[in-house]
């Protein structure tokens, strides 16, 4: 099985050059995110934390996915491996669109496989990238199935949503961006859904000795579930954010990642997402799907109830929230913004 290297991330970042939007980042207003406890043995002087927002929903097809598909189909067209009849993926999300965009740059046939019961405004979308959509059944494994057959018959390239090592590194290219403008960075924080993000995001952090906080809806915690039962295990999705979040399995490579040092697992309940999406709409005027809300609700969540020290440890409980620590500089990365912000703008009483 290949585990992601921070080779494979400089070479995507090297592919796919001048091909993606660079990302934006936004430093967050002083004092706005509380840290944590004080070592009462670090006697330097109190600074507050720095955080900065990735405005990674800016890329194009609007998320980080964009990344991915580029430097899957960009390596392929290099080693002269991209089939006639191009790329096919089963997906009406974010990868969906990514691959079909990606394909269209690059001028390569895209298929894409939706359920019959696909949003149009998606499958318009999808259209509006070249790609040739194809809805079959009434759910995704129907699509997915069908997708798999297309590519037995008629040689398509198949893509994944996540797991595979080439969509990683191109995801982990999102941090050699961030470093080059936060040289001293303490600490990521992203949300993980199947964790292709994650994946080149830790494998990248880890490489300059950086923190990956590892961001799930309480009750959309693929990764932290196998972290926790030390296999990749199918878990039950049920969370606002589980249309961009809402993977059943994560993959091996995001498990082998989380396992490395300076990786926090910490899980958020929806009212926590819905709270962090509001508030970056309200003093912000940015609209994000729940999953980009998700990593910034890890900051702004209320701390954990830290049991005594002097008690018996209890078994390890996933942490709630995360708390920087005394001038930790901290980067939020906000991945996607397709979404339907028509919940936001109007609420009762304003």
């Amino acid at each position: 099985m290949h585990h992601l290297t921070y080779g494979d991330i400089k070479a995507a970042t090297d592919r796919i050059a001048g091909r993606i939007r660079p990302v934006t980042l936004a430093p967050v207003d002083p004092g706005a995110i509380r840290t944590g406890h004080r070592d009462p043995l670090d006697d330097r002087p109190e600074e507050p934390c720095q955080v900065w927002l990735a405005m990674e929903f800016m890329q194009h097809t609007g998320s980080f996915k964009a990344r991915g598909a580029q430097n899957f189909i960009q390596a392929h067209r290099e080693a002269g491996t991209l089939p006639d009849a191009g790329v096919t993926i089963a997906s009406g999300g974010n990868a969906g669109l990514a691959c079909a965009w990606a394909a269209q740059q690059t001028k390569v046939r895209a298929t894409v496989f939706l359920p019959a019961s696909a949003p149009a405004v998606k499958v318009a979308k999808l259209r509006g990238y070249g790609a040739h959509v194809r809805l079959i059944g009434s759910e995704y494994a129907e699509a997915l199935a069908a997708c798999e057959e297309f590519t037995h018959t008629t040689g398509a390239l198949a893509s994944h949503a996540y797991d595979h090592p080439l969509i990683a590194a191109g995801a982990g290219t999102l941090l050699e961006e961030i470093r080059h403008h936060i040289p001293d960075l303490d600490t990521v924080v992203v949300a993980v859904g199947g964790g292709g993000l994650f994946t080149g995001v830790a494998t990248a952090a880890q490489h300059h000795g950086i923190r990956t906080v590892a961001v799930e809806p309480e009750n959309c915690r693929a990764l932290n579930a196998a972290l926790q039962s030390g296999a990749v295990i199918d878990v039950t999705v049920d969370s606002i954010a589980a249309d961009s979040l809402g993977a059943r399995r994560t993959s091996e490579m995001a498990l082998h990642a989380a396992r490395q040092d300076r990786v926090h697992s910490v899980l958020v309940p929806d009212a926590e997402i819905t709270r962090a999406r509001q508030a970056l709409w309200d003093h912000r005027k940015v609209a994000v799907e729940h999953g980009a809300a998700t990593a910034l609700a890890a900051l702004t969540a209320p701390p954990d109830h830290v049991p005594d020290r002097d008690l018996p440890s209890r078994p390890a409980v996933p942490s709630r929230s995360y708390r920087p620590g005394n001038g930790e500089r901290v980067c939020v990365v906000l991945c996607g913004a397709n979404t339907d912000p028509s919940d936001l703008a109007h609420r009762p009483g304003d």
